[in-house]
């Protein structure tokens, strides 16, 4: 058994679904089909308020069929394979689905196995993460009686890059609300080089890290975790490496290796592209993009396969994998899609690489760092005529806590920005 689509799309996440609504809204007619397996979706912005205690997490879940456009046939299965060559998709159940047209955007998979000895003890021993179990952070937080608190992200892709600092500010500003911040040293863990890529959001972090008495760590890559005796072990890059500090409880090793004790530990696990995708012929075969799916940076079009498009975190994209860079990269595809329906070409619609990152930096305080490629500063010229958005300000903590959701739900989803 097999059926055809004009517009087949793998992924029903904030990319597959927000691609559909704006294709049927465009087009009525037009055969639109996503495949999702799962019957929930997810607003995971919300996870790091989840993780301090500020936001419900029954509140981020919704029913996927509410947010399936009208018109757009759900196939409620997992992509198994992908091939190109034959405009064919192969279904978990052996059954196949092509297209004229194919998008790709399942999202981006978690690898914990890729440090070892986190698979064993995340979600226990105190060791946490916003982005698998954000409830379980909320506890870690709510017992901590002080000691070494480190947060700590992979050397791979991951999305919503700032992500593992956001929580940080908030536990830092949690600990002085609950009496312990005076016994516990704060850890930025990091493989980057600095705070944050574009220097107008970089400065104000660093005044925020310097104001909460926060130790940074640049060039240091976590490699190994012992959960049940406290310890993770961090490679050091290379020799821009921030030194260790023995009176921090840091001890350096053998073969580059620096060793710390942990009282609270939360980190990013690190994340890839998933398996069917990296095996594709769609996936960049060598080189820094290897398994993301090849696509032109402006154009999001396959650069072989040219009725193949790809958007969302499974993209090869120099820039931060977030939902606010998909806002921007589902009118591109659409746009293409539909000129060449109508023309053969493509249109002129093209992605310029923004991204969007809500950096909270404590209970009331934000700073809405938004960017484009090579970490030039892109500013929605709305906001900045009433707030420099590179600035902390509460006006920007509302933005994140209430408007975003409503706007995700209620515009994004729907096809209406």
């Amino acid at each position: 058994m097999s059926a055809h689509h004009q517009v087949l799309i793998i992924g029903g996440g904030t990319a597959g679904i927000m691609t559909a609504a704006q294709l049927k809204k465009r087009d009525r007619k037009l055969n639109v089909a996503i495949i999702e397996p799962s019957d929930k979706h997810y607003y995971q912005p919300a996870w790091t308020l989840v993780g301090a205690g500020t936001f419900k997490y029954n509140s981020t879940i919704r029913k996927e069929e509410r947010y399936i456009p009208r018109g757009v046939n759900w196939i409620k299965q997992k992509a198994k394979t992908i091939d190109p060559d034959a405009n064919m998709v192969t279904l978990e159940d052996g059954e196949n689905v092509s297209y004229n047209f194919l998008v790709v955007c399942p999202g981006i998979q978690l690898d914990p196995e890729g440090i070892e000895g986190l698979k064993e003890t995340l979600g226990s021993n105190d060791v946490c993460s916003n982005y698998t179990d954000p409830n379980y952070t909320w506890e870690v937080l709510k017992k901590f009686k002080g000691g070494n608190a480190i947060f700590t992200q992979p050397t791979t892709p991951i999305k919503c890059g700032g992500a593992p600092q956001k929580i940080m500010y908030l536990a830092e500003e949690y600990f002085v609300k609950s009496g312990v911040r005076d016994k516990t040293t704060v850890k930025f863990v990091t493989p980057g080089s600095v705070i944050f890529g574009t220097k107008d959001f970089a400065d104000t972090l660093n005044e925020v890290v310097k104001r909460k008495d926060i130790h940074t760590r640049f060039f240091y890559a976590p490699v190994k975790i012992d959960g049940p005796n406290k310890k993770i072990w961090f490679k050091l890059m290379n020799e821009n490496s921030t030194p260790p500090e023995e009176g921090l409880g840091e001890i350096a090793g053998d073969n580059g290796l620096v060793e710390m004790d942990f009282d609270m530990l939360h980190l990013a696990p690190p994340q890839s592209a998933p398996d069917f995708i990296k095996i594709s012929k769609l996936a960049v075969q060598d080189g820094p993009g290897k398994g993301w799916v090849d696509v032109d940076k402006h154009t999001l079009q396959h650069n072989t396969y040219k009725n193949v498009f790809s958007l969302g975190d499974v993209a090869n994209l120099p820039t931060a994998k977030t939902g606010a860079a998909v806002r921007k990269q589902a009118p591109v595809v659409v746009e293409n899609i539909m000129r060449i329906l109508g023309s053969g070409e493509l249109g002129e619609k093209e992605y310029n690489g923004y991204s969007s990152c809500p950096l909270v930096t404590g209970y009331g305080k934000m700073v809405l760092a938004e960017f484009k490629y090579d970490n030039i500063r892109d500013s929605d010229p709305f906001l900045s005529k009433f707030l420099d958005t590179a600035k902390e300000s509460w006006p920007l903590w509302i933005l994140k806590k209430y408007m975003l959701p409503y706007l995700y739900w209620n515009r994004m989803l729907k096809g209406k920005m």
